[in-house]
């Protein structure tokens, strides 16, 4: 195979997968699809409904073990450091406060959904 055969079946394939894309979609348009949110409320209902405070606090636990994850993602490359044991025990210092903080939650009942 050329180079051209391949640009040619490359821009064939994309056209196809474009035109199926915007094409399969619009096939069953129901009322969820035709509403104007898609966030599971009302849209003409009152726009002062209260939130749980449990849900910002589920939601903020979550953002921080992602948080802590991402910033423990490059450990395994700390072997190539200079003092990779001070890295090991920074971490091993992150996760303890984090586990700490964990169990606290817990005990308190802050995880807890329904009351």
């Amino acid at each position: 195979m050329n180079l051209t055969t391949i640009m040619l079946i490359t821009a064939a394939l994309s056209v196809i997968l474009t035109i199926v894309a915007f094409w399969l979609p619009l096939m069953n348009p129901d009322a969820e699809k035709l509403s104007p949110y898609e966030c599971g409320f009302d849209p003409l209902g009152s726009a002062r409904l209260p939130f749980s405070l449990r849900f910002f606090l589920i939601a903020i636990l979550f953002l921080l073990f992602d948080l802590e994850i991402a910033l423990l993602l490059p450990l395994p490359w700390a072997t190539q450091l200079l003092t990779p044991v001070h890295t090991f025990l920074w971490a091993t210092v992150v996760l303890a406060l984090l586990t700490l903080g964990l169990i606290y939650e817990w005990t308190q009942g802050g995880l807890e959904w329904a009351e």
